[in-house]
């Protein structure tokens, strides 16, 4: 089995990463056009539950064998990885068929009384067996970290986003003659398929890599490493469970949060079908426009951990400030343009991504707090670098509780309706970020330059005017053409107005690169 190095594995990890991000929003993009908003609203609603039990399912396990495979790896004890690896499978394998035994016998209680929306009942039920699908993914994957291979992770993940596009328009065709539930039911089982090519290459990798190893001499190193599979097992649980216990806020929160929409909108008096529709608008096309941009933040936020917790093992808090103002600024400048076009271009976005037009408004109300979710990540991450991930679990619980009564009392209210849960999700957006900004604040001491903030305002403002008067002034009878040329006018004005203000130097390459180095270096 190949093995790479860190830095090698990261950039294959990444190009997959990047890869499947772009070709992930093909289908969000066709699929309202085939099944419309109400389809997708019956797609997406089952998600939040099924992210639930893969949290619990998946969300320390892989870690786990990661680390423990690691270090068996490090012993040169073969027998111990493959140990591992069968107790993590028989683990997740038999809490998979538990729960899908419990989605299926509960699926019509859950589609009736939970969701408002019956017709959901057969998304549902095909959604169950994906639940055994990505834990065995998820353990695999777990595996060949351990084993420093990130090839099968990546080609996996190609190959689930691939079948998946393909899969999920075809059977959503298919279905749609049937009713809007079948089409919804159709796109759910091209999921399915997707998840099954995924795990089917990882194990496809697995068999190979078994062929291809050579037995290793065992080294011993002690009982508490290299004991039975007990031994193990106790292990896999005592560095799982409290990762996936923190997880599971954020799950669980997201599975309230969808219950809480669709009851609160009933309760407004508003339609199921009405409901249904806008509850896919709002969790299947805008939240995923939002989203897009945090590639760039994610990417800092990995690379700010290790960082982090380099500078701070040395107790050198001038490298740690110099490093998170960095990697906020970088979020900062990268994600203000983004927040631009969704405020200024919120309806033909939506008009020539979904032919949607009407739901701009919602992303016109979320485009302002778009910097607070570039801004969040970086944060967050520096939190669990400096050993804080108990500050950042509990920001993010009171965010989520705060968020939750406001989507229950603003969604109820008839004249608001969808748009009370728009706010309620703003307002978390910007609560959590502010609780990670005051705990950075009080541990390090920690300041910005106010200047920066000020010459990013001023950028987005000139680019923000440029975009509206490209687009809105009737100097084309093609709108399509206004709104490719506003596009790229408001980010050109952007990207020259932070060059001259001086926010990005060609110094900041350098400093990265020579970061990068260091973080690499063994």
């Amino acid at each position: 089995m190949s093995k790479q190095s860190f830095i090698k594995g990261t950039l294959i990890l990444l190009a997959a990463g990047v890869m499947n991000r772009i070709l992930g929003f093909i289908p969000r993009i066709t699929l309202p056009r085939v099944i419309g908003a109400e389809g997708v609203g019956l797609y997406q609603m089952g998600w939040p539950f099924l992210i639930v039990i893969l949290t619990f399912l998946t969300g320390g396990i892989p870690i786990a064998i990661a680390k423990l495979v690691a270090e068996a790896e490090a012993e040169r004890n073969e027998s111990r990885s493959r140990s591992i690896l069968k107790i993590s499978l028989t683990l997740s394998v038999s809490m998979g068929i538990v729960f899908t035994l419990i989605c299926l016998l509960a699926s019509k209680w859950i589609t009736t009384h939970l969701l408002t929306d019956s017709r959901v009942y057969l998304t549902f039920i095909c959604m169950s067996p994906i639940i055994i699908m990505v834990a065995v993914s998820s353990v695999l994957r777990g595996y060949f970290q351990g084993k420093q291979n990130m090839i099968p992770t990546a080609v996996s993940q190609i190959v689930e986003t691939l079948v998946r596009i393909v899969m999920v328009l075809v059977f959503a065709y298919m279905m749609l003659p049937y009713g809007i539930e079948f089409a919804a039911a159709g796109a759910m089982i091209g999921v399915m398929a997707g998840e099954f090519c995924g795990m089917l290459m990882l194990l496809l990798h697995y068999r190979s890599s078994k062929r291809q190893t050579r037995p290793l001499a065992k080294v011993s190193i002690g009982t508490s490493k290299t004991g039975g599979r007990l031994s193990n097992l106790r292990r896999i649980l005592r560095i799982s469970i409290p990762v996936t216990a923190s997880k599971l806020i954020g799950a669980g929160s997201y599975l309230l949060e969808s219950i809480l929409i669709t009851q609160s909108l009933a309760i407004a008096g508003i339609s199921t079908a009405v409901a249904t529709a806008q509850y896919g608008a709002l969790q299947g096309m805008i939240i995923p426009i939002l989203l897009l941009p945090s590639a760039l933040t994610f990417s800092l936020s990995v690379s700010l951990v290790p960082s982090l917790s380099e500078a701070a093992a040395r107790k050198d808090m001038v490298t740690v400030h110099q490093r998170l103002h960095q990697s906020l600024r970088l979020a900062l400048i990268t994600g203000a343009p983004f927040a631009v076009l969704m405020y200024v271009l919120a309806e033909p976005i939506c008009k020539y991504m979904y032919n949607q037009p009407d739901i701009g408004i919602m992303l016109k109300m979320m485009a302002p707090v778009a910097l607070f979710i570039y801004f969040q990540a970086p944060l967050q991450a520096a939190l669990q670098a400096l050993d804080k991930p108990g500050s950042a679990l509990v920001n993010t619980l009171i965010g989520a509780c705060v968020k939750l009564i406001l989507i229950y009392w603003l969604a109820s209210k008839p004249d608001i309706g969808i748009l009370g849960a728009v706010l309620a999700i703003n307002v978390n957006i910007v609560l959590i970020t502010l609780l990670h900004w005051r705990s950075i604040v009080r541990l390090l001491n920690f300041r910005m330059q106010i200047t920066d903030f000020f010459k990013v305002l001023v950028a987005m403002v000139i680019s923000g005017i440029s975009c509206y008067l490209t687009m809105y002034m009737n100097w084309s009878g093609i709108p399509l053409l206004r709104f490719l040329s506003a596009c790229l006018v408001g980010g050109v004005v952007y990207v020259l107005f932070i060059w001259l203000m001086r926010l990005i130097l060609p110094s900041d390459v350098s400093r990265l690169i020579n970061l990068g180095k260091k973080i690499i270096r063994p």
